[in-house]
């Protein structure tokens, strides 16, 4: 299949060793473990670029392969069946996969990949950190625990619109114009359309459809985001009993009031370290101004729903400037 992902300008392999492409993707692309079943006169190749905080790959491996992880932390792959076919392991579960298929792998999920050996793909490698920002500017609420992708793999057609970006996206990439916050913005979209197309663990429906007083709440909540906010303060506040307040919470957020809360907190924190305009004296200031007085389960809490430490988030930000 005949896409326009990468061209000749990213090439970094052509008719090379496969082992030699492994070594690469393993330092840019993936940590995992390349086996072949008859390595004589295999030509692999490999396409890279960096888009912003995207890492695109177009690779063949010229072989009979079979890639296997532990699982990758933080990341998610979104892996595209350009040639050949592939066999995607998953515990108990095996997936047969075609030219004109997708399929995204969620973090620390184990891969176990064979690949024929006129497999070529092209990958999209994605930081945790896009999908947890796409979900603080859409205001869709994210679970506690980590967003995951159902594994069920898509066709070409289905997904029209996100192949066509992302060859726009290969093209800026190689477009020698292209600029670091063109590149940051169509991040956010590629990470926008994955959320909104795909199916997962998050509900995009915004909270003031789902109920006016729960809107009423998360409006309370947000005027008053820098306050030791309790749940018998909310409680009071809507004229709720404290189970009726757990229910609310419970069928509009799928959690509890506390959590709802410090998850809000977490999202400031999360604009203000990673807004440029912003003054930061340093992490601690910022989420003592946010009511975090244990740093060491603030850390905790910022990097299960972020994907990287607070200070990372200030670094991201001062290469963008």
């Amino acid at each position: 299949m005949n896409l326009s992902f990468l061209n000749g300008q990213s090439n970094v392999f052509s008719g090379a060793n496969p082992f030699e492409v492994s070594d690469y993707v393993n330092q840019h692309v993936g940590s995992h473990g390349l086996r072949l079943s008859n390595s004589t006169g295999a030509a692999a190749s490999l396409n890279h670029r960096k888009a912003g905080s995207l890492d695109l790959c177009r690779l063949s491996y010229g072989a009979q392969a079979r890639v296997v992880s532990e699982g990758l932390p933080d990341i998610y792959h979104v892996q595209f069946i350009l040639r050949g076919h592939c066999r995607y392991e998953l515990y108990r579960e095996s997936l047969s996969l075609s030219a004109g298929h997708v399929l995204l792998i969620n973090p620390e999920e184990p891969i176990d990949l064979t690949y024929s050996e006129d497999c070529e793909k092209f990958i999209v490698r994605i930081p945790s950190s896009l999908f947890s920002e796409a979900c603080i500017e859409h205001s869709w609420f994210k679970p506690n625990e980590c967003i995951k992708f159902n594994q069920v793999p898509y066709k070409f057609e289905e997904l029209d619109s996100l192949i066509q970006l992302l060859g726009l996206l290969c093209q800026e990439a190689e477009s020698s114009m292209a600029t670091p916050q063109m590149l940051q913005h169509y991040n956010r979209v590629v990470t926008g359309k994955l959320m909104t197309m795909l199916k997962h663990n998050v509900s995009l429906t915004p909270p003031s459809l789902q109920s006016v007083s729960f809107d009423r709440l998360v409006k309370y909540i947000e005027n008053n985001i820098k306050r030791d906010i309790t749940a018998e303060e909310l409680a009071q506040y809507s004229h709720l009993s404290l189970r009726s307040l757990y229910l609310l919470f419970e069928k509009n957020a799928k959690t509890t009031p506390k959590n709802f809360i410090r998850q809000k907190k977490l999202e400031q924190v999360y604009s203000t370290l990673i807004n440029p305009t912003s003054h930061v004296a340093n992490v601690t200031a910022v989420a003592l101004e946010y009511g975090f007085t244990h740093l060491g389960r603030f850390s905790e809490f910022y990097k299960s729903n972020f994907g990287v430490l607070p200070s990372e988030t200030i670094r991201s930000r001062q290469k963008q400037i």
